[in-house]
Formats: C-alpha cells, sequence, structure tokens
C-alpha cells in the first residue's frame, strides 16, 4: 500500500468515530437541557396559578347582634379586590357608600341607625380573576332613649331676611360636633353664615344657622339634618330620624323701632314704606321693651295676653288683636287702643310696640315672619339674648362664629 492511500484510509477513520461520538452526545446533552429547565418552568407557573386563585376573605364590620350603632359600615378584603357592595335595611333601603381606589375597601356614607338589621353582599375578584359573592348580616342595639328635634322655618314658606334655621332639642346635646357635622346648607347663592349653640329661652339646647348680613331676597335655602344613627350623648339619646326644610327669603323689610321718638318705621328694599306713632315699654323698671334686633317669629292673630305668664303679676289679662311674637319672654308688637292718648309721645306699655287698630291691621299684612325689628333707646331692659326668640343678630359675626362646634 503506497504511503498516501494510508493517510487517506486513517483520516476516514478519524472522521467516522467523531461522528459516531458527536451522535452519542449529542442526545444525551439535549434531554438533560431539556428536562431539566422544562420541568422546573411547569412547577412554578401551576404553584402562581394556584397561589393567584385562592378564595378572597372578606370582612365586614360591626358584625354579630345587637352591636353598637353610630359607625359606618366598613368592608374589607384581603386576596383579592371588591368589585361591588350592597348594604340595605330590614326596609330595603340601600346604605350608599365608597370603595377605594386599590378596591381593597368601602365604607357606608352614613351610619348604621339603632335597631336595625342589615344585609351586606359584597362582589368579590381573586388575583386569578375568579369572581365570587360574600354574604353576612349584623343587627344594631336598639335606643334605649331617643332624642327629637323641632326646627324653623316650616319647609315651604317664605321668610324675611333675618330669619335663622333654628334647631331645638328634646334633650341635651353633648356631643355638639357630631351633630353639627350631620348639619347640611345649601342656598341659591352661596351665602356664607355659621351654626352657632346657645341655650334656648326654654332651656333646652338649640343650635342656629344664620347668614353673615341679612340675607338676599330671593334666596332658596335647603337644610338637611342628616341625623339618623347620630349619638347626642349618655343625657341625650339617639337621633333616630332625619330632618328637611327648604324655604325661601321674601322682600328685603326692615322694621326700625325708634323708642325714644316712639316711632315705628317699615323700610322695604331701602325705601320707607309707613311711619306709625306707637308706645313702648314703661321706663324705669320690669316693663321696659328690649332693645337690640329682635326677629318677627310668628304672626298669632288675636290672643289672650295674661301678664303672670310673663312675670308682671296681675297688670293685664286680655284679648289682644294683630299680635306678633317678637320674643319668647313676651314682646309682641300689636294693636292697643286702650294706650291711644300715649301713640307717638311716651313710652306706657307693659313692654310690647303697641298702635292703633288701623294701623295695627294695615301693619299686619305687611310683615312675615323672620323680618328683623331694629329697635332703639335709652330706658331699655337690656339687649335681645340670642335664645330669647331669634337674638343672634345682636352678637357680631367674630361672636357667633365662636359659637360653632366646629370651630
Amino acid at each position: 500500500m503506497s504511503r498516501t492511500r494510508a493517510l487517506a484510509q486513517a483520516r476516514v477513520r478519524a472522521t467516522v468515530v467523531a461522528t459516531a461520538l458527536a451522535a452519542l452526545l449529542t442526545p444525551l446533552a439535549a434531554c438533560s437541557s431539556s428536562g431539566s429547565s422544562g420541568s422546573s418552568g411547569s412547577s412554578d407557573a401551576k404553584e402562581k396559578a394556584a397561589a393567584d386563585d385562592r378564595p378572597v376573605t372578606v370582612t365586614v364590620t360591626p358584625k354579630g347582634e345587637n352591636v353598637p350603632a353610630g359607625e359606618p359600615v366598613k368592608v374589607t378584603a384581603s386576596g383579592g379586590s371588591l368589585t361591588s357592595v350592597t348594604v340595605t335595611d330590614a326596609k330595603g333601603h340601600r346604605l350608599a357608600g365608597k370603595a377605594a381606589v386599590d378596591g381593597r375597601s368601602w365604607v357606608s356614607d352614613r351610619k348604621a341607625v339603632p335597631g336595625a338589621a342589615y344585609e351586606v353582599t359584597a362582589a368579590t375578584r381573586s388575583e386569578g380573576g375568579t369572581a365570587k359573592s360574600t354574604r353576612a348580616s349584623f343587627t344594631t342595639a336598639p335606643a334605649d332613649k331617643v332624642n327629637k328635634v323641632d326646627w324653623r322655618p316650616g319647609t315651604g314658606t317664605t321668610v324675611g331676611v333675618a330669619q335663622p334655621i333654628s334647631l331645638v332639642f328634646d334633650n341635651p346635646v353633648d356631643n355638639r360636633a357630631e351633630v353639627e357635622k350631620q348639619l347640611r346648607i345649601t342656598t341659591s347663592n352661596n351665602t356664607e353664615g355659621s351654626w352657632g349653640w346657645i341655650r334656648d329661652w326654654s332651656g333646652r339646647d338649640r343650635v342656629d344657622w344664620r347668614p353673615r348680613a341679612y340675607w338676599k331676597p330671593g334666596t332658596e335655602v335647603t337644610l338637611k339634618a342628616e341625623l339618623n344613627g347620630t349619638d347626642s350623648g349618655a343625657a341625650g339619646g339617639w337621633f333616630v330620624r332625619d330632618y328637611t326644610t327648604t324655604f325661601t327669603i321674601g322682600a328685603q323689610q326692615i322694621v326700625k323701632v325708634d323708642l325714644d321718638r316712639h316711632q315705628l318705621t317699615l323700610v322695604r328694599d331701602g325705601e320707607t314704606v309707613r311711619r306709625i306713632p306707637v308706645s313702648g315699654g314703661t321706663p324705669g323698671g320690669d316693663k321696659r321693651s328690649w332693645r337690640g334686633t329682635a326677629v318677627l317669629m310668628a304672626k298669632e292673630g288675636t290672643i289672650n295676653m295674661n301678664s303672670e305668664t310673663v312675670g308682671l303679676a296681675d297688670a293685664y289679662n286680655k284679648m289682644v288683636d294683630y299680635s306678633m311674637r317678637l320674643t319668647w319672654s313676651g314682646m309682641y308688637a300689636h294693636a292697643a287702643p286702650w294706650n291711644a292718648r300715649y301713640f307717638g309721645n311716651s313710652n306706657h306699655s307693659s313692654g310690647c310696640i303697641g298702635m292703633s287698630d288701623a294701623n295695627a291691621d294695615w301693619f299686619y299684612a305687611q310683615v312675615r315672619a323672620g323680618d328683623p325689628f331694629e329697635i332703639t333707646g335709652k330706658d331699655t331692659k337690656g339687649v335681645v339674648a340670642p335664645g330669647n326668640g331669634f337674638g343672634a343678630w345682636n352678637l357680631s359675626w367674630t361672636e357667633w362664629q365662636r359659637k360653632s362646634a366646629l370651630r
């Protein structure tokens, strides 16, 4: 064999061996690599999918039977998110609320009220996308004491420019800030005003809302007192209903009473309408009139006036026509024909502002509840107190604001 042929055969044998070894080794390497990578990835994906699809845990507070009222309903979700929450009482009334941006919680706008049963339905979605609905229920303890409200003015009325919104409570209110937060005033022209807490002439707690200055004629006003479910304090009990009233401000009428000149002037929209001779309270004692701003509370027509009811012994007991109440303590404007000789020249009444029958007839038809009587005079009993009728106008704006429980 020649040298050249021997070398060629050697090269062929080397190529065959190398090819055989490559054929044996390549599948082994591929099998090893594929088996290790594929098994681990599949296991991790399954575990993650299982973790994402775990049930959402929903928690509702309050929970249980006869739980204390006065707290909002809270719903939270763990391991997923809330897609909707519905809270209804036994009468089918829904308790509205808001969900957090992340969908993990929901809180009702209003508080749970006393003596109610609530059903809660929470729709959820797990992190893996599974939808589910969860139900829960709870009941609140009934109120052991109920607080009620008497309010003015009445709904649908037209009142004068000095009329406050006034709420008088049957029982004491210790939680004044919490109560005041539930009182919402809206006006058609964004009138500035403030609540102020005072003691009513009756001795009961009272809160009034007055504008900074007299109302603008034509203003539409709405009060929403969303008190249901609010605790007024240990001595006062719970509120178990809401209150609302809507009214309108009429023409600007201001009654100016000058006791020194014994004259009453009706001013409408800045123009003098009529001057009327009057006689005020007798100087030098308990029969004097009040001064300051008194607000016409009501037109009461013909009523019996008895001096014993206002601490003046048996000075008088008679039927009086065209009676217009200015204070709870008994000061009125009215017809007083028995005092005719004093009209326009001296004060000789038991504290009221008297005028002739003819003038009283005309004046009674002109004025409305809420009109201010701005009374001046040297010899008076003093300034009308905030709780003696609607005397809040005798405080400066700063003084009145300080009476709010939220300042």
